[in-house]
C-alpha cells in the first residue's frame, strides 16, 4: 500500500532530472530504500559531479599544504630580519614549526565530532574560514616591545593549525561518502594528492620572490651580515609567502559552503529518507540541490514514521564505546591510529627541516644570501617534482588495483630500507647517492603509507562515527609529528656555534636510524587492518561494525524484532567479545581459537 506523502513527494516524475523517489516508491522498508539510494552512488560512473567533489576538497588540502610547507622558507627568512646571527635559534624554529600541529590535534579531533554529531555540511567551510583569516593575520604581524614577534607568529599558527586539522577529517568523509565504490580510493588519494601540490607551489612561490628581490639580497655575503636592504627584502618576502596562502582558499570558499549533505549521514545519522533520497538524484545528475527538495511536512511525517524502523544503531558515547570496545573494531582504530603516528614522525621530521637536509647535501650557496635562498629552493623542487608528486599520483593510479594494505606495507618497507641505508651509510653516500635514496624516500612516502593513512580511515568505520575516528587517527598521526620536532634539536647535536651549513646537523645519520624503526612499527601496524578496495561502504560496515553493535543496540526496536528473520547472517552475528574481557586459558588450542575468532563467545 502507497502512502500519500510519498507519492505527492514524487510528483513531476523524471521530467527535471532522475528521481530516486519514482523508483523505489513501490518499496515500503526504509532499509531496502536506503541499501538501493546508496548502491545508486556506489554503482555510478565516474563522471563530473565526482570531479567536482575532487576539486572542492582538493582545494582547501592544497591551501593547508601551503601553509604548513611554507614555513620552512619563513623561519629562514624570519632569521634574517629578527635575529642578530641571521639565523633563528634551533628553540625558536622548533616551537614555530610545532605550533601548526599541535592546533591540528585538536581541530581534527573536535571537527570530527561536529561533523557527526551536526553534519558534514555544516561544518564544511567553517575550517576554511579559519585558514584563511589566520592565514592573512600572519602575513600582518609586526614586532613591538610588548609582544614577541615569534610568540605572535606561534599564536596564529596554532589558531591556524585547528582550521588545518579540521579539514583532514571532513575532506576524506565528505569524497568518501560520495565516491563511487570502485574508484574510492583514488577520488580520495586526488584529494590527498594536493597536498604535493601545496608543497610545489609553496616552494615555487619562494623562488620567484627569491628572484625578485634578488639585487637587495645579493648586497649581502652571509646571513650574519644581513641587514638594511637585505634585511627589509627578507621582511617583505616572508609576509608575501605567508600571504599567498590565503588565495586558493578564498577561491574554494562558495563551493565548500554550498555542497550537499551526504546522503550516507542523512540516511543513517539524521534518519531522513526523503531528503537523503532527493539529495541522492541531485548529486547523481551533478546538481548542488534537488529540483524539487521534498516538502517539509511530508519529511517530518516520514522521519517519525520510520524513526525506529531503520536498523543503523543511533549514535550515543554508550554506542560508542560498544562498538569500539569490541577488538575486531578497536584493532581498527588503533591500525590507523598507529600507522599513521608512526608515518608522521618521519614525514613531518624530514619534511619540516627539508632545508636543513638540503644543506647537510650541500645545496646551500655561501657566495650570498641570494644563493643560499635560490639553491635551498631549487634542491625542494627537484625532490618534490621527482619523488613527491609522482608519488602521489603513483598511488591514485593504483591504490583501487592493488588495495590499500598492499600499499602501505610496500611504502613502509621501502622506507625502512632507505632509512637505514642512510643512515648506517652515511660518511660513505656521495651528494648525488644521497640526493636519489632522499627523493625515492619522498616517492614511497606518498605511494606508500602518507596517502593510505588517509584513505584507511575514511572506509573502516561505520557513518555514526567516521568522521570521529578519522579525526582521532588522523590526530595521532599529528602526535607523531610533535614527538618529530620536539626531538628535532637532536640533529644538531655535536654541532659547533660556527658551524657551516653541512656541518650544521651532526646527528642526523642516528636520526635517520631512528626513522627506521618507526617505519618498521608502521609496518607492524598495518598488519591490524583488512583491505577495502573495490568494497562498499555498507559491505566494510556490516563486516566490522554492524555485526557487533545491531543487535544489542537496536533489540529494543520493534521493527528490530519483526525483522529478525529476515536480516542477514553478519547483521544477526553474536557480540563480539570486548578485548578486556577475554581470559587466558591453560589450553593453549582454545585461547588461539577464543584469540582470532571474529564472534568469540568462550
Amino acid at each position: 500500500m502507497y502512502n500519500s506523502y510519498l507519492v505527492d513527494a514524487t510528483g513531476g516524475g523524471n521530467s527535471a532530472f532522475h528521481n530516486i523517489h519514482n523508483d523505489y516508491l513501490h518499496i515500503v522498508d526504509p532499509n531496502e530504500r536506503r541499501r538501493l539510494a546508496l548502491a545508486e552512488i556506489d554503482k555510478a560512473d565516474f563522471g563530473w559531479n565526482h570531479v567536482r567533489a575532487i576539486v572542492v576538497a582538493g582545494a582547501g588540502f592544497f591551501t593547508d599544504s601551503y601553509d604548513i610547507f611554507a614555513i620552512n622558507a619563513v623561519t629562514i627568512l624570519l632569521g634574517l630580519v629578527y635575529y642578530d646571527r641571521g639565523v633563528m635559534p634551533t628553540p625558536s624554529q622548533t616551537a614555530v614549526k610545532i605550533a601548526t600541529p599541535v592546533g591540528t590535534v585538536f581541530g581534527q579531533i573536535v571537527f570530527g565530532y561536529l561533523a557527526d554529531r551536526y553534519g558534514r555540511k555544516k561544518m564544511y567551510g567553517i575550517e576554511l574560514i579559519i585558514i584563511i583569516v589566520t592565514t592573512v593575520a600572519q602575513s600582518l604581524l609586526s614586532k613591538s616591545r610588548a609582544l614577541n614577534l615569534v610568540g605572535i607568529v606561534i599564536f596564529w599558527r596554532l589558531l591556524m593549525g585547528v582550521g588545518v586539522g579540521g579539514d583532514y577529517p571532513l575532506s576524506a568523509i565528505i569524497t568518501s561518502e560520495f565516491a563511487t565504490t570502485k574508484w574510492r580510493g583514488a577520488m580520495i588519494g586526488s584529494v590527498f594528492a594536493m597536498q604535493g601540490f601545496g608543497q610545489f607551489s609553496a616552494t615555487l612561490v619562494s623562488l620567484i620572490i627569491t628572484q625578485t628581490f634578488k639585487g637587495s639580497l645579493k648586497s649581502s655575503a652571509t646571513p650574519q651580515t644581513c641587514s638594511s636592504d637585505c634585511a627589509l627584502a627578507a621582511d617583505k618576502m616572508w609576509r608575501i609567502i605567508t600571504g599567498f596562502g590565503a588565495l586558493p582558499g578564498c577561491l574554494a570558499l562558495y563551493y565548500r559552503i554550498t555542497i550537499p549533505e551526504t546522503p550516507r549521514y542523512t540516511f543513517d545519522v539524521a534518519r531522513d529518507i526523503l531528503k537523503a533520497e532527493s539529495d541522492v538524484s541531485a548529486y547523481m545528475d551533478g546538481k548542488r540541490a534537488p529540483t524539487r527538495p521534498p516538502d517539509e511536512l511530508q519529511r517530518s511525517r516520514a522521519m517519525q514514521r520510520h524513526a525506529n524502523e531503520l536498523r543503523v544503531p543511533r549514535p550515543s558515547f554508550a554506542d560508542f564505546r560498544e562498538h569500539f570496545g569490541a577488538w575486531q573494531n578497536g584493532k581498527l582504530l588503533l591500525g590507523t591510529s598507529l600507522s599513521w603516528f608512526f608515518l608522521d614522525i618521519a614525514f613531518y621530521g624530514l619534511g619540516l627541516n627539508n632545508n636543513a637536509v638540503l644543506q647537510t647535501m650541500g645545496f646551500a650557496g655561501t657566495e650570498n644570501v641570494f644563493r643560499m635562498l635560490q639553491n635551498v629552493n631549487i634542491g625542494m623542487l627537484i625532490i618534490i617534482c621527482a619523488g613527491s608528486i609522482p608519488g602521489y599520483w603513483f598511488t591514485v593510479m593504483l591504490v583501487d588495483i592493488m588495495g590499500r594494505k598492499n600499499l602501505q606495507l610496500l611504502g613502509f618497507t621501502m622506507l625502512t630500507t632507505f632509512f637505514l641505508i642512510i643512515g648506517f651509510a652515511f660518511d660513505d653516500l656521495s651528494r648525488g647517492a644521497f640526493l636519489a635514496l632522499y627523493i625515492m624516500s619522498q616517492f614511497f612516502f606518498n605511494f606508500g603509507p602518507n596517502a593510505t593513512t588517509f584513505i584507511y580511515p575514511g572506509e573502516l568505520f561505520p557513518t555514526r562515527y567516521r568522521a570521529l575516528a578519522h579525526g582521532i587517527s588522523a590526530a595521532a598521526g599529528k602526535l607523531g609529528a610533535i614527538t618529530a620536532l620536539a626531538f628535532d634539536p637532536l640533529r644538531s647535536r655535536g654541532a659547533t656555534a660556527n658551524c657551516n651549513s653541512s656541518g650544521c646537523s651532526p646527528w642526523l645519520d642516528n636520526i635517520m636510524k631512528i626513522f627506521a624503526l618507526f617505519m618498521f612499527c608502521g609496518l607492524l601496524s598495518t598488519f591490524l587492518l583488512p583491505e577495502t578496495a573495490r568494497r562498499s561502504l555498507e559491505d566494510i560496515t556490516i563486516e566490522h561494525g554492524h555485526a557487533v553493535t545491531s543487535l544489542k543496540s537496536q533489540s529494543h526496536h520493534p521493527s528490530y524484532r519483526e525483522s529478525a528473520s529476515t536480516t542477514t547472517s553478519a547483521v544477526m552475528a553474536p557480540p563480539a567479545r570486548r578485548f578486556w574481557e577475554w581470559r587466558p586459558t591453560r589450553n593453549r588450542q582454545a585461547f588461539r581459537m577464543r584469540l582470532f575468532s571474529k564472534d568469540s563467545s568462550v
